[in-house]
């Protein structure tokens, strides 16, 4: 044996034989490679599971068989799905010999919608099949009421505890799944609450007569959604109290192959909001069905300015993102076998969906214009105004890369990097304040946490241009720290850390710079908070003491008594209003330990919602800030002015 072979363990052909190949049965594999079945073990993966088996309860929606779908969480973090659908079968199944239930559960791929005569439409292809969902769970149960019988089935990390079980009579109808993910895989196995109402709310928005209600059996609250018109009424509550160039529209198609469903509306806003989904699964990148809506959309549109101002289309025609960046737009197609890119589903990749929508558009559109050319006049307007910004960027990007300014970028002489030279695990504080900062550079562990201390509040990025963002000096120190540049530029493989934690005063001025910094990462690196590398620190309120005792408190309502104190007890409280009161120890035992601190994860599961709230709390729309104000003040428990 060479020493190549002794150093990576290579065993000569005599000692491999058929003994070595390890054959992995039934759901086996899922345990032992779970990556190579849902992508990675985090939280997001997590809420996938609960979307499997909520998406099989959408899919018998659609094929018009289920009104009512519940989720609940239970106490001991298990989930429960309940639909009112047509069951699973319970018979057994000629190939397997077991109960087609069991099948459906410890069989990967095993499933009635692999059947087109049962199944016309169906979201199959999701992340997480039923049956990894079972190999991946400590253990799971399925009860299935039929034909006025209860069956019954439990599994332990896969493996049936026994036979299929008719347990009694019933005049309900419908199924049950009860699973709890296994802790040995996930890195966490704590959903999150408002992460499922999100979804339930979109998945009603999607599913037009369908009823979907989350109940959190730890806290008992209850959420019910329920939209009969469907995308109509999502594209309404988008746009919201927006001005408008045009009246909201919306058509619906079906050929033999494809049902597509399209609601848009022009509004005085600048940003493309376009949502796109086939069999209600969202495609983050669109593709084909999008891609071609925009299309008709720009097609359309060339077709009547040139007509109308005489003007050669070889001259001067518009581009996607002029007539993009003033749309509100939902499109939605349902078709048989949707051949999705990757496993993230973000592309459509079936060609002939692509004529079918461009088609309907077009058609659409045109009589559209006709009917009403005053609309028309108010897009153009806007169309113009977008057009003719993006060539004066475009000279001015041109301008800055000949003057080589972005390649003299260095990193800032304030941050106090972290030694690691890899980005997992590794951490960047932006600190408010050069006193906090301080502390922080003393308290931090320097292997993994770096410190960037920012003097006062930031730009304003929600209405600045490339441009502006890079004339400020601590935009410019953010952009370098981290690594990754902005927008169509940004580049994720650059990223220096894996954690981004806002650590800021506990009062207004704090709340105000995250804000702030939310608002730069939501518009000019929103993928950094889409792959979930954006924290919030959460520094203490007070500090109750009295003699050698010493606790911390993180909520505002909290008193001594709730940590032991007596209340006659005379006890010291200190009431923190800012980072720079504490001293490095303090700094580092409350808020940067890993392992005592307080996280919050940023995450954007309602984007659009997103999008709504920065507009109004830091754009430039005066009444909309006042009245979502007066509002939600009423709301506020306590405010430090």
């Amino acid at each position: 044996m060479t020493d190549l072979d002794s150093n990576v363990g290579i065993t000569n052909d005599k000692q491999y034989d058929a003994s070595h190949i390890k054959v992995l049965e039934w759901l086996e594999p899922v345990r032992q490679r779970p990556w190579m079945y849902i992508g990675t073990t985090d939280q997001r993966w997590l809420h996938h599971m609960i979307q499997e088996i909520v998406d099989n309860a959408v899919d018998e929606a659609l094929a018009g068989f289920c009104t009512h779908i519940t989720t609940i969480m239970n106490e001991d973090w298990s989930v429960t799905v309940h639909d009112n659908w047509r069951w699973i079968p319970v018979d057994i199944h000629p190939k397997t010999g077991k109960s087609a239930l069991e099948t459906v559960y410890t069989v990967l791929h095993a499933w009635g919608k692999f059947d087109k005569s049962v199944y016309k439409v169906s979201g199959w292809l999701h992340w997480v099949g039923a049956s990894v969902v079972n190999a991946l769970s400590t253990w799971l149960e399925v009860t299935v009421n039929k034909n006025w019988k209860i069956y019954h089935m439990r599994f332990e990390k896969w493996i049936p505890q026994w036979p299929i079980e008719e347990i009694w009579e019933t005049d309900k109808h419908g199924t049950s799944v009860t699973f709890l993910p296994d802790p040995t895989i996930f890195d966490t196995t704590e959903f999150i609450e408002w992460y499922e109402v999100q979804r339930m709310k979109q998945a009603a928005y999607l599913t037009p007569g369908v009823t979907f209600t989350f109940i959190d059996r730890k806290t008992w609250t209850k959420s019910r959604y329920y939209y009969e018109w469907g995308i109509k009424t999502w594209l309404n509550n988008l746009v919201w109290e927006q001005e408008r160039l045009s009246s909201p529209h919306y058509f619906k198609a079906e050929w033999k192959d494809c049902l597509a469903e399209i609601a848009f509306q022009f509004v005085a806003t600048s940003n493309d909001h376009t949502l796109s989904f086939v069999n209600n699964i969202p495609t983050r990148d669109g593709w084909s069905h999008i891609l071609w809506f925009k299309s008709a959309l720009l097609r359309i549109i060339n077709e009547i300015w040139h007509e109308k101002e005489k003007i050669d289309k070889k001259i001067w025609e518009f581009q996607y993102s002029d007539i993009t960046d003033w749309l509100y737009g939902i499109v939605t197609v349902k078709i048989p076998e949707p051949q999705f890119e990757w496993q993230t589903k973000w592309r459509l990749g079936n060609a002939y969906v692509r004529n079918e929508v461009e088609k309907i558009t077009y058609d659409y559109l045109q009589q559209v214009f006709v009917d009403h050319p005053e609309e028309f006049d108010k897009i153009f307007e806007k169309i113009d105004l977008a057009a003719r910004a993006r060539l004066a960027a475009k000279f001015a990007k041109e301008t800055v890369l000949r003057k080589n300014v972005l390649s003299g970028w260095i990193l800032p002489w304030k941050l106090a990097d972290c030694s690691k030279r890899w980005n997992k695990w590794t951490e960047l504080y932006i600190v408010e304040g050069d006193s906090a900062g301080g502390s922080a550079k003393q308290g931090r562990d320097s292997k993994f946490q770096a410190i960037l201390p920012l003097r006062g509040k930031i730009l304003n990025t929600e209405q600045a241009s490339i441009q502006k963002i890079t004339a400020s000096q601590a935009i410019k120190d953010l952009i370098t720290a981290i690594g990754t540049w902005v927008k169509d530029n940004y580049n994720s493989e650059s990223l220096r850390y894996d954690k981004i934690i806002i650590m800021t005063d506990a009062d207004v001025d704090g709340a105000h710079i995250r804000t702030l910094l939310l608002t730069f990462f939501f518009r000019f690196m929103r993928e950094l908070i889409e792959e979930w590398h954006v924290y919030a620190a959460c520094p203490p309120i007070y500090k109750f003491s009295k003699w050698s005792k010493e606790v911390y408190s993180y909520d505002e309502s909290d008193t001594p008594a709730m940590y032991g104190f007596k209340p006659d007890d005379n006890v010291e409280i200190q009431r923190y209003k800012g980072l720079g009161e504490m001293n490095a120890e303090q700094l580092w035992d409350t808020t940067m330990n890993p392992e005592f601190r307080r996280l919050n994860k940023i995450t954007i599961t309602d984007a659009q919602e997103a999008d709504r709230l920065f507009r109004i709390l830091m754009g430039e729309d005066v009444p909309s800030r006042k009245h979502f104000i007066l509002t939600h003040a009423k709301n506020i428990k306590n405010l430090d002015i």
